[in-house]
């Protein structure tokens, strides 16, 4: 079974992802969504001179709006194409860039939270680590993230490799699912993964946050062409949500990317 929309599909511009969009478009067309959405990684600009080696550079953002908006008109009636960015929550940065984005037409931002603290000192969840005041750090900045307003959902939310007690994982876990449910911000069941292996998507935490109310979203995480035409990595991801009970949506009711400003102006 197919699905509808994705709204995680990066370019070459964040420097580890292959393909140009036409054919990102065109592999979504083929398997008959409906939309596609374009979230590479944005591009925070940090202090101290720090270089990120994931993200596009902020000169290039206007060609990335510009080649997305001129192909969104190319397949209008085909495809609904969206311009939207992968950003984590850095509290000391998060104001500063998201206004940088401003000036473009944007649609929406998925958090994608892969550190802690910020990228040059903070530490990935990705990677194996035990320390509970961690993980407890993680979930305090994912939820202080989505309670600005500006984020559609939360990417690989089981991004983190706890390897601590049990019983510490699933109390925090289930205060993320149980923010996330009553917020009614989906949860991310991520195709890249499942593709490559890795700790996520992971049952454990669909299971818990099935019982918190949350709802998910299959997310391709497209790096490469292929992803999107990964239908046997697509109905995966939704076997996985049906065996833990969590509904999945089709589409995903977009949030205003710079609702930050306008909750500071009331």
């Amino acid at each position: 079974m197919p699905i509808l929309a994705n709204y995680h599909t990066h370019t070459a511009r964040c420097h580890h992802a292959f393909g140009t969009e036409r054919e990102y478009i065109e592999a979504a067309l083929s398997i008959g969504m409906k939309t596609l959405g374009f979230a590479d990684h944005v591009p925070y600009a940090f202090p101290g001179g720090y270089v990120s080696s994931f993200r596009m550079e902020r000169e290039k953002t206007q060609e990335y709006v510009r080649t997305l908006l001129a192909l969104r008109e190319e397949y209008r009636g085909r495809i609904e194409i969206l311009i939207g960015f992968e950003a984590e929550y850095y509290p000391a940065l998060f104001a500063e860039n998201v206004r940088f984005l401003q000036q473009f037409p944007i649609d929406y931002l998925i958090l994608g939270q892969h550190l802690t603290k910020n990228e040059y000192d903070g530490l990935y969840v990705g990677a194996p680590f035990s320390d509970g005041a961690t993980l407890h750090a993680w979930v305090d900045q994912v939820t202080e993230g989505l309670s600005t307003g500006c984020f559609s959902y939360l990417a690989h939310p089981d991004l983190p490799q706890f390897c601590g007690e049990d019983a510490v994982y699933c109390a925090e876990m289930e205060r993320l699912c149980r923010f996330c449910a009553a917020e009614c911000i989906p949860l991310e069941i991520n195709l890249l993964g499942l593709r490559g292996g890795r700790c996520y998507p992971s049952e454990r935490f669909f299971r818990l946050a099935a019982k918190a109310g949350a709802k998910a979203v299959i997310g391709c995480d497209a790096h490469e062409i292929g992803f999107l035409r990964d239908t046997d990595g697509i109905e995966a991801c939704l076997a996985l949500a049906r065996r833990c009970g969590i509904p999945v949506l089709e589409t995903v009711p977009l949030r205003d990317p710079f609702a930050l400003f306008k909750s500071q102006s009331r």
